[in-house]
């Protein structure tokens, strides 16, 4: 078996691990993150009807000026207080994270601490 063909069996076993104890509602949408190795990506689902709400990423052109690199944790920090403030505008304020197939760590969990100091409740 080719180890790349594992490595993305392994991670899509881990991300449905998760995602069957987390489930966004149109209360309490879910705040999922993806990451590589030079960006990092944030939305806000509603699962219920399928729409994405808010998104950030460290591609949007705003955050690719402040920030530079994406690929660090004070990269994941801007786009954790970006989809906070952005979901505070569009009047949401509690979410459940879906942290998919990445361990609670490193720009993850730096992500996930910046979008609560701004404001979102998790």
């Amino acid at each position: 078996m080719d180890h790349s063909r594992s490595i993305l069996r392994q991670r899509q076993r881990r991300r449905h691990r998760v995602r069957r104890h987390i489930r966004g509602t149109s209360e309490r949408p879910r705040l999922t993150v993806f990451r590589t190795s030079k960006h990092i990506y944030a939305q806000i689902i509603d699962d219920a009807s399928g729409r994405t709400l808010v998104s950030a990423s460290t591609m949007d052109k705003k955050l690719r000026e402040n920030v530079g690199f994406g690929g660090n944790q004070a990269a994941a920090a801007a786009v954790g207080q970006e989809v906070a403030a952005r979901a505070k505008a569009a009047g949401i304020s509690q979410v459940c994270f879906d942290r998919g197939s990445f361990r609670y760590h490193g720009r993850v969990a730096a992500l996930a601490s910046a979008a609560r100091e701004a404001g979102l409740d998790f």
